[in-house]
């Protein structure tokens, strides 16, 4: 319905914000702690901006791109995300907008539906894993992304379990039955509209992570059941970083590189692509704008694996400077979970038009044909935005 169209993704959020209940928006909004590494991460492009031509401007601008040998039409693909009850359709709606814009998809671990669901209505989908439990249960879950279809997988290294919001942390239940519904039924009915599309469906939001079960069809964890063994797992080591490519055998994405000499060990572990991402300021607070890190981590490794970035992308023009910057496309997270609540589907492929249409924006005032032409030196660079975290020079340019 046209009056459902919005026109940036703040606009998404704030119609995502008077749609969802309390609860369940704050849980997206996340980040931690005090919100540092949160801000910093939209921030910091503000500190990036553009010296455009006003005359011989390109016709037609390129968009398209590849990465982990996947076709996308613009350097954009959908970052994984937790549990999605944003919707009731969750990831298969993502997973359908992002079809029909010709994009891929990361598909989380501990996603609301299964993997076999959602490759069905995007092919191109990469499964998302964190280092959970022991190998041989790493190895099951992998064998079923890969059966499923999966074009890839996403190993996610950047999370310390950091808690504690000085804005509050939304309360999550476990699982949902009739203590659960009635304890949140006064946010809930105050959000009419959620509460009716749920309600058509005949069940109420699904908080297990089917894609934690070795096999389709087993009964599912509790997200805080796998998450609970996810805290009592020790962190991955180089050696498991190889081991678990090795056994996936084919693109291998790591997510969650901050660091130049971890880059550089993600190069020796052999990985597909790396990541640049502190996610999304969900993680240590403190950790810099991902945005300051990309520039020195994309001019070590860059030419020998694919540097994508995650952090902070709201607009087109993001998109751009972060190309610009060194990334061979960008993952996005909270941008399209707006759009999902605001007007599922259709709400995940108004971000992706919006991003497209802010990327050609972009080229067209640069005076570049395609996203393949730009440089760093098509951007103003403010003094001290860098941070080139790893380095033995200094961590300030």
């Amino acid at each position: 319905m046209a009056g459902d169209w919005f026109e940036t993704v703040t606009e998404a959020q704030r119609r995502a914000k008077k749609r969802l209940p309390k609860s369940v928006y704050m849980a997206l909004f996340a980040g931690s702690e005090k919100g540092v590494t949160l801000e910093d991460n939209m921030a910091a492009f503000s500190e990036l901006g553009f010296a455009p031509h006003v005359a011989g401007l390109p016709k037609e601008r390129e968009m398209a791109t590849e990465v982990m040998g996947q076709p996308l039409s613009m350097p954009v693909m959908i970052s994984p995300t937790g549990v999605q009850a944003v919707h009731p359709d969750g990831e298969v709606a993502v997973a359908r907008a992002a079809a029909a814009r010709g994009v891929a998809m990361g598909l989380s671990s501990f996603a609301s539906k299964p993997v076999e669901e959602v490759i069905q209505a995007n092919p191109q989908t990469f499964f998302q894993s964190y280092w959970i439990g022991d190998r041989a249960g790493m190895e099951k879950r992998l064998e079923r992304a890969k059966e499923a279809g999966a074009a890839g997988v996403i190993l996610t290294t950047d999370w310390s379990f950091a808690y504690g919001r000085d804005w509050g942390s939304p309360d999550i239940p476990d699982q949902m039955n009739l203590k659960t519904m009635l304890k949140f039924a006064p946010e809930v009915l105050r959000r009419p509209k959620w509460l009716l599309e749920f309600a058509k469906t005949g069940q109420p939001p699904d908080l297990s992570v089917p894609n934690m079960t070795a096999h389709a069809g087993e009964p599912a964890p509790t997200f805080f059941q796998a998450y609970g063994e996810w805290m009592q797992t020790g962190s991955p080591s180089w050696d498991d970083v190889r081991w678990m490519r090795e056994q996936w055998g084919g693109p291998f994405m790591l997510k969650g590189v901050m660091r130049v000499d971890d880059a550089e060990r993600a190069v020796d572990a052999g990985v597909t692509a790396i990541s640049v991402s502190n996610h999304g300021g969900n993680n240590l607070d403190g950790t810099p704008a991902a945005i300051r890190a990309l520039p020195a981590i994309a001019e070590a490794v860059g030419d020998q694996i694919e540097v994508v970035f995650d952090g902070g992308i709201r607009r087109g023009s993001d998109v751009v400077k972060a190309v610009a910057l060194g990334a061979r496309a960008v993952m996005i997270g909270r941008a399209y979970l707006w759009g999902l609540a605001a007007n599922g589907q259709a709400g995940v492929e108004n971000v992706l038009d919006i991003l497209r249409a802010g990327v050609d924006s972009a080229l067209l005032g640069m005076g570049r044909s395609s996203i393949h032409d730009l440089t760093p030196n098509d951007l103003v660079i403010q003094p001290g935005f860098e941070r080139r975290l790893g380095t033995d020079s200094a961590t300030i340019r």
